[in-house]
């Protein structure tokens, strides 16, 4: 009982920092191209990583673990950041926010395909209703809003969910920080050099709030946030702490009307809060 409070604190910890992560990035996409800062936020972000890893003498992972390690790098390395960045030059911070509450969903399917969870069937009840209630909004704003931006952001959600479920299922063994660390750092010598090649021009007129927002997505979104997230999965299981992604939506969308002044609707806020009560009954049949 006590592992499991452990995880859904650390967990909380984890979905509480992510929740920072769309609002930084689309103040980010302003003004720096998607695809460099996909690859700064992993290459600093590994830069860190490393050092932790020489600083704390971790052993390196054993081959068998390289190909897990492998998946954690395409998902929440890549993919994630990648499909998010590039949707959010389409669709608003806020927008983007609700279709988060689909990855319990996906870290659920994933949990049980690559982690060997098996929830009860009313766990996928619950689960499926969240994840309705946020394809239903989608709907709603009708495809004019930008079919583009919805597209990428579901690709987003189902690479995320996978390097999720694959980490949690990794962290059991090798360690929470240390999964995060070792994707980071092999993916570092690619997002180096990919780095460099689309380094813009000139940083003339990148203004504070850009830069901040691309340290926030490399230090908290890329590694901190991990590093309480992977150890939560680990200790409290990955279908069940993965429901507590249902909260994120909520800080999010407080976050994108504060700090960005995006307009929050009434019906985002109804979304969120009716995901946001799934969350319990998932809970309660996770196990």
């Amino acid at each position: 009982m006590e592992r499991s409070a452990s995880g859904w604190i650390n967990g909380l910890i984890g979905v509480i920092i992510f929740s920072g992560s769309l609002p930084a990035t689309r103040v980010a996409v302003q003004q720096f191209d998607p695809v460099f800062l996909t690859v700064a936020r992993a290459a600093i972000a590994g830069l860190l990583a490393l050092a932790l890893l020489v600083v704390f003498r971790q052993k390196r992972p054993s081959r068998a673990d390289f190909a897990s390690l492998l998946i954690v790098a395409l998902g929440v390395v890549v993919g994630f950041p990648l499909f998010t960045a590039l949707a959010l030059q389409h669709v608003t911070s806020a927008h983007s926010i609700v279709f988060i509450g689909l990855l319990p969903l996906a870290t659920a399917i994933f949990g049980v395909i690559r982690g060997g969870e098996r929830p009860r069937p009313a766990f996928w009840i619950f689960s499926v209703a969240g994840s309705a209630l946020v394809a239903g909004f989608a709907l709603s704003q009708g495809v004019s809003a930008s079919p583009l931006g919805d597209i990428l952001m579901l690709a987003a959600i189902i690479v995320c969910g996978l390097g999720y479920a694959e980490g949690g299922r990794l962290s059991r063994t090798l360690g929470g920080w240390q999964v995060i660390s070792w994707a980071l750092v092999i993916s570092l010598p690619i997002m180096a050099v990919l780095t460099v090649v689309y380094l813009p021009p000139t940083f003339a007129g990148i203004d504070a709030p850009a830069w901040f927002s691309l340290a926030y997505v490399s230090l908290f979104s890329m590694l901190i946030g991990f590093v309480f997230w992977y150890r939560g999965l680990a200790q409290g299981g990955i279908a069940a702490v993965g429901q507590l992604q249902l909260l994120q939506p909520f800080f999010g969308l407080a976050l994108a009307a504060t700090l960005l002044r995006e307009a929050v609707t009434p019906i985002m806020l109804v979304v969120t809060v009716a995901v946001i009560l799934c969350v319990a009954g998932a809970r309660r049949f996770a196990k």
